[in-house]
C-alpha cells in the first residue's frame, strides 16, 4: 500500500494532463478509421456525463453569484456613489474593448479551424443560428416568460436578465427580507462553489474522453490547433495590455514604471496559482503603497473580480468563436456582437469559482447552438490559459484602482510618499508595516 501512497499526492491539474496524455495516446492507437472493435470515440461518453454535469451548474450558479455580487453591493454603492457609478462604467468599457480584441483575434488566427467535435451543433440540443434575428427579437428573447424554463433550457441570458432584475429589486430592499434572501444567494453560492469543485474532480475523466474522442476522429493534428488556441490567446493579452490598458493608463498619468514594480509580485502569484483571490491581500497593500487611497483600493479591487475580469472575458469570446470554428458554423458579425454583449452579462459575479469561466462558456455555446462538447477539448489545454488569464485580470484591477483614484483626486503622485485615507505617509514607514 506505501507504494500507492504517490498516487494521492498528485493534484487536480497533474491529473488533467496525465488524462489528456493517455486521451492522446487512445485517439493514435485505435482511431475511427481502424474499423470494428473498440474506437476511441467510445470513450465519448465520458466526456457526455461531465459536460452533463457542468451544464447543470449554469442557472444556481450565475443566479446565486450575480443575486449577491448586485444587492450585496447596494450599500456600499450608496455610500461611495460616484465611486460605484465611475467604477461601473469603466469597469463595461474595458470589458468590451477585451471581448473585442478577443474576437478580433479568434477571427483572424481561427485557431479552431480544422477541428472536429465530437457532436455535431443539432445533436448538442440546439439549433444553430444561422439568420441573424430582427433587433425586436432578440430584446423579446432576452426576457424569460419563466425564471423556471429559462433554467431548464440553460439559456445564459435569460437567467442573467432574472437575476439582475431580481438583484436590484433587491438592493431596494431593507430589513429582515433582504437580509434572509442575502443569506440565501451567500449560501447558494457556497454551495455551488462546492459542487463546481466535486464535477472538477471528474474533469480528467471527462477530458481524457474527449481528448481520445478528438484524436480519434481527427488525427493527432488536432493536438496543432489546441497548440494555436493557447499561443494565440497569449498573444491577444499581450495586445491587449499594450494597445488599451498601457494607452490608457498613458492617458491618466499614471506613473507606469512605479505602477508595473507595484504590480508584478501580485501579478506573478496570481499567474503561478491561477487565483485572483490569492493576489488579492498584496495587491491591495501595494496599490496602497502606491498612492491609492484604501478606501478607493477596497472598493475597486474587490468589485473588479466580480465586474471587471479582462483577461477571462477575452478568453471567453475567443473559446467561443473557436468552438463555432471547429463546429464548422459560421457566425455572421451581427450574432459576433450579440455574443459580445451576452459574455458581458454572464461573466459577472464569477470570480470567486474554480473554473467558472467553463460554466459561463457552455451557457454561452448553449445559447448559440453551438456545441458544448468544445468545452471538454478546451479543458485539455485550459491550465496553462488560466494562469494568463488570471494574472492579466489582476493587472487589469490594479490598473482600475489606480485610474479611479486619479479620476477623484486622490491619488499622490509623490515618489516619497503613500496614501491611505487621504493622510499623506513616508513610503518607508509604509513599507515596513506592510512587513
Amino acid at each position: 500500500m506505501s507504494r500507492l501512497r504517490w498516487i494521492g499526492r498528485i493534484s487536480q491539474p497533474q491529473w488533467v494532463v496525465i488524462a489528456v496524455i493517455v486521451g492522446v495516446l487512445l485517439g493514435w492507437m485505435f482511431p475511427d478509421r481502424s474499423g470494428g472493435g473498440f474506437r476511441a470515440s467510445d470513450l465519448q461518453v465520458l466526456s457526455n456525463v461531465f459536460l452533463r454535469m457542468i451544464k447543470s451548474l449554469v442557472a444556481p450558479l450565475l443566479f446565486g453569484t450575480l443575486v449577491v455580487g448586485i444587492a450585496g453591493h447596494g450599500g456600499d454603492m450608496k455610500r461611495i456613489g460616484t465611486l460605484a457609478v465611475r467604477s461601473l462604467i469603466y469597469f463595461e468599457v474595458v470589458t468590451a474593448l477585451a471581448l473585442a480584441v478577443g474576437l478580433l483575434a479568434a477571427n483572424v488566427a481561427q485557431p479552431g479551424v480544422g477541428v472536429t467535435l465530437g457532436t455535431t451543433a443539432a445533436e448538442a440540443g440546439a439549433e444553430p443560428i444561422a439568420t441573424a434575428p430582427a433587433f425586436g427579437s432578440i430584446l423579446e428573447h432576452i426576457v424569460p416568460q419563466s425564471f423556471v424554463d429559462a433554467a431548464a433550457h440553460n439559456d445564459a441570458l435569460q437567467i442573467t436578465f432574472f437575476s439582475i432584475v431580481f438583484a436590484v429589486a433587491l438592493a431596494r430592499v431593507r430589513g429582515p427580507a433582504k437580509t434572509l434572501m442575502l443569506t440565501f444567494g451567500q449560501a447558494l453560492s457556497d454551495v455551488m462553489f462546492e459542487f463546481t469543485g466535486l464535477v472538477m474532480r471528474f474533469a480528467p475523466i471527462g477530458v481524457g474522453g474527449a481528448i481520445a474522442t478528438t484524436v480519434g476522429k481527427s488525427g493527432i493534428g488536432v493536438l496543432r490547433h489546441l497548440g494555436a488556441l493557447v499561443f494565440t490567446l497569449y498573444g491577444a493579452l499581450i495586445v491587449f495590455a499594450l494597445f488599451v490598458l498601457l494607452p490608457i493608463a498613458m492617458a491618466f498619468r499614471v506613473p507606469v514604471r512605479r505602477f508595473w514594480s507595484a504590480t508584478k509580485e501580485p501579478w506573478l502569484i496570481a499567474f503561478s496559482t491561477a487565483s485572483s483571490e490569492a493576489a488579492l491581500p498584496l495587491a491591495l497593500a501595494n496599490m496602497e503603497r502606491l498612492g491609492v487611497p484604501r478606501r478607493i483600493a477596497s472598493f475597486v479591487l474587490p468589485a473588479g473580480y466580480t465586474f471587471n475580469m479582462d483577461g477571462t472575458t477575452l478568453y471567453l469570446a475567443m473559446a467561443s468563436m473557436f468552438v463555432a470554428q471547429a463546429a464548422g458554423i459560421a457566425l455572421p458579425v451581427s450574432q459576433q456582437i450579440l455574443m459580445m454583449l451576452t459574455l458581458m452579462l454572464t461573466s459577472k459575479g464569477m470570480a470567486a469559482v474554480p473554473r467558472a469561466s467553463l460554466v459561463v462558456l457552455s451557457g454561452t455555446l448553449t445559447q448559440f447552438g453551438l456545441p458544448v462538447e468544445g468545452v471538454a477539448v478546451i479543458l485539455g489545454v485550459d491550465a496553462f490559459m488560466d494562469m494568463a488569464r488570471t494574472s492579466l485580470n489582476v493587472v487589469g484591477n490594479c490598473l482600475a484602482s489606480v485610474l479611479l483614484a486619479r479620476w477623484d483626486g486622490s491619488f499622490d503622485v509623490a515618489d516619497d510618499v503613500a496614501s491611505r485615507d487621504g493622510r499623506r505617509i513616508p513610503l518607508l514607514v509604509t513599507e515596513s508595516a506592510g512587513r
